[in-house]
């Protein structure tokens, strides 16, 4: 039987490390960036924030978009791999 592993905290995550900063310097709350995204049609909830900003969940293209709209940020802005 094959066993996959689950992903707890992915290092490389550097596009919910991005999310987090930006959202963190425009001084925003997480409900605050859902009920934003809500106005954009974006569905999302608070709990899977918290799981694409820590690397544990995947982020959808539609969710992306809505993200970088209301952060007023390029997607390179979301992909740059900072040190």
């Amino acid at each position: 039987m094959k066993t996959e592993k689950i992903v707890t905290d992915d290092e490389k995550n550097v596009i919910g490390r991005n999310i987090r900063r930006f959202r963190i310097s425009q001084n925003m709350l997480q409900t605050e960036m859902i009920a934003r995204l809500q106005l954009y049609q974006v569905s999302i909830t608070r709990e899977a924030l918290v799981k694409i900003e820590g690397g544990r969940q995947h982020i959808k293209l539609s969710q992306l978009q809505g993200i970088k709209k209301v952060l007023g940020v390029s997607y390179d802005d979301l992909l740059e791999e900072r040190a």
